[in-house]
């Protein structure tokens, strides 16, 4: 099976894709995958350790071609704030529950969760509910990925806060 040899950043490659793969976040971070694109290649993502693809990336398979990384549209949240102090203010609250956050300049916006985003709009935040693709900032380390979960917000709602490790 043919194999991807070097991952592109957006903008840092040329040309017509020979084919694209649309993920949502989710399916963006790998480390190990056989991946079928849109117009039926497939192929193997096999790096050293977990990647998080971004949208726009090139994968660059071993013949040369290229794949390009579509994200998918998710269903989001975006948050603006009355200024700069306040927005701070409400993306310190996200980050202290450890959300996956995308920082878009003037807002933020994150997957919809009616408990934070009551939480948010107690904060005195605009709410614009939204599809779009989700990109949230990396780790505390300008790499890998943020993991979401509860902090005893208190009621049931159909979906677990274990995430599978540590946070050694």
């Amino acid at each position: 099976m043919i194999r991807v040899q070097k991952i592109h950043p957006a903008g840092n490659w040329q040309g017509d894709p020979a084919d694209r793969i649309t993920l949502d976040l989710d399916d963006r971070y790998r480390r190990r995958a056989v991946l079928n694109g849109e117009n039926g290649l497939t192929f193997l993502l096999d790096e050293p350790s977990a990647v998080h693809l971004r949208h726009a990336d090139g994968l660059e398979l071993e013949d040369g071609r290229i794949v390009e990384v579509v994200a998918e549209p998710e269903e989001l949240v975006e948050i603006e704030a009355e200024n700069t102090a306040h927005l701070i203010k409400i993306a310190w609250h996200l980050g202290n529950r450890h959300l996956p956050t995308q920082l878009m300049g003037q807002a933020l916006r994150i997957r919809r969760d009616h408990v934070i985003e009551d939480m948010v709009a107690k904060l005195g935040g605009r709410l614009t509910p939204l599809q779009a693709p989700f990109d949230p900032e990396g780790g505390a380390y300008g790499h890998g990925r943020t993991h979401g979960h509860g902090h005893g917000h208190g009621h049931g709602h159909g979906h677990g806060h274990g995430h599978g490790h540590s946070h050694d």
